[in-house]
């Protein structure tokens, strides 16, 4: 009898075991597919986003799946980007001074087309033109600048703060509102008290959008349009409000004709010497016939080191046409017009 039990428990124990040994077996396996999945998961992680040749995102119906996909694709050509880059670099630093030149990347302005009325500024011919046309008077110190700026009928607050940053910004500036009176009535007026140009801002849709400067008596007269505007209190760390002191006015790649023509009209709204004391300075720079114009103020850290802080407005100029003679709509005669379907035949030809 005792064997007998003795067998009878063994048996049981044995199959508890092996039910025990299964259970265990069980449970182990799940855990090893877990395993195996996340290093797969890791290996692709690390090898990164992997796409066919002829893959397209629009294949992908699901919108949040689709711009994941853009993201990892955005990621993966950045790093094949930064890894190129550090190896040229390394490529260099091993060649010495035997390393190729570095390649100039093709740009519109390094791509521009050439223009026969770019000129030199030591020309004899540009200096006797320039110093007989009608900014003469201004260039031989014989006349000092008035600005008088005004607006559309009926403005808005927009426009006329705008006017207002604008007269902090030309020194000996008048704000007028218009009054209905039309410009040929202004004109007369204006020359009568001396000013010597005449800012007229007209708005679209409660937005500046264009400009008229006349230059007085004789003209020029120079239609821009207006865009990009930025009140100072819509700019992000601005300086405090700027001083009245003449500021330096900086003018950049005006190098035509038209541009000489366009830069001394724009160079004459200020006064001729700047007082440096201020250390305000107001540049218009001129990039693919788009004049951006910036207000700064210098701040000299120490003997070494120069920063600047923008004081504003800011806002960007295009030429649609130049005028001679004071504004006149109708019989007026232009020297310039902006042609639109010539300037999109080609995008590397620019006029200033």
């Amino acid at each position: 009898m005792d064997a007998t039990k003795l067998s009878t428990s063994e048996s049981v124990s044995k199959k508890k075991g092996k039910k025990a040994k299964n259970k265990v077996k069980s449970e182990e396996k799940p855990v090893v597919e877990m395993d195996t999945e996340s290093e797969v998961k890791e290996e692709k992680s690390a090898s990164g986003a992997t796409f066919p040749p002829t893959f397209s995102m629009s294949e992908i119906k699901n919108k949040q799946r689709r711009h994941m996909m853009f993201i990892k694709l955005k990621q993966e050509k950045r790093k094949q980007k930064l890894e190129l880059k550090k190896k040229r670099k390394r490529e260099r630093e091993a060649l010495g001074d035997e390393a190729p030149p570095k390649e100039v990347p093709k740009t519109i302005e390094n791509q521009r087309v050439y223009d026969e009325t770019t000129v030199n500024p030591e020309d004899e011919e540009v200096a006797f033109d320039e110093g007989t046309d009608e900014f003469s008077a201004y260039f031989n110190r014989l006349t000092n600048p008035k600005v008088l700026i005004t607006t559309s009928d009926r403005p808005r607050t927009r426009t006329v703060k705008f006017c207002e940053q604008l007269a902090t910004v030309i020194p000996d500036a008048h704000v007028y509102y218009r009054r209905g009176l039309a410009l040929k009535r202004v004109i007369p007026q204006c020359v009568t008290h001396g000013f010597t140009y005449l800012l007229v801002v007209n708005e679209d849709r409660k937005v500046p959008n264009g400009l008229v400067l006349c230059h007085l008596p004789d003209g020029p007269t120079a239609h821009f349009k207006v865009s990009g505007v930025r009140l100072r209190k819509e700019m992000k760390r601005r300086g405090k409000e700027p001083t009245e002191h003449s500021p330096e006015v900086i003018l950049n790649n005006f190098t035509t004709r038209l541009g000489h023509t366009v830069g001394r009209l724009l160079a004459a709204l200020f006064p001729h010497d700047p007082q440096f004391v201020g250390r305000q300075v107001a540049t218009f720079h001129n990039q693919r016939d788009f004049i951006f114009f910036r207000f700064h103020r210098y701040i000299f850290k120490n003997e070494k080191r120069v920063g600047i802080q923008e004081l504003g407005p800011r806002f960007t100029l295009k030429l649609r046409s130049l005028q001679k003679g004071t504004f006149d709509s109708k019989f007026g005669e232009y020297e310039w017009v902006h042609k639109r379907h010539e300037m999109d035949s080609c995008r590397r030809k620019f006029h200033l």
